[in-house]
């Protein structure tokens, strides 16, 4: 009977330890806002070619789970990308989301007229290889824009 409830009890104790887990393998927008201004702070204390390889590196301090640092120049041209090396050096002005919105022009004029601020588009996420609907913080620095955003699945 004891061996049957420390079992019982092991097992609930197990399965109760993996619930936040689960709900921990989302970042949360404090944490992209916070990831986005630690990149800030990084290229300003190292500047751009150590800070890029430091974002571009998917094991870095500028990933986790779904959070990543995005990096692009006021034209719209990728400068470092923390979930995918194919879009460095891409110009990417003229790119659409899923529901056909240009969100990089839109992420442009944001910066442009207020400096930062959340833009809400969709894109591929990470952990469901899905397109999801997503909320990138952005802030500019010098000229660039710097960014990190949250995936809202449904």
């Amino acid at each position: 009977m004891k061996r049957r409830l420390m079992l019982l009890t092991l097992g609930t104790s197990l399965l109760l330890a993996r619930l936040p887990a689960h709900a921990a393998e989302r970042g949360t927008a404090e944490e992209a806002m916070a990831m986005a201004k630690k990149a800030i702070a990084y290229l300003k204390a190292n500047g751009r070619e150590k800070a890029f390889a430091e974002i571009n590196d998917p094991r870095g301090q500028f990933t986790d789970r779904d959070l990543y640092v995005v990096v692009y120049d006021l034209n719209g041209k990728n400068l470092a990308h923390g979930q995918n090396a194919r879009m460095i050096g891409k110009d990417l002005i003229d790119i659409r989301d899923g529901d056909g919105k240009y969100y990089m022009r839109e992420r442009i004029e944001i910066i442009k007229t207020k400096g930062k601020g959340w833009q809400d588009y969709k894109f591929l996420d990470p952990l469901t290889k899905k397109i999801e609907p997503k909320s990138m913080y952005i802030e500019k620095y010098e000229d660039l824009i710097v960014g990190c955003g949250i995936y809202k699945p449904d």
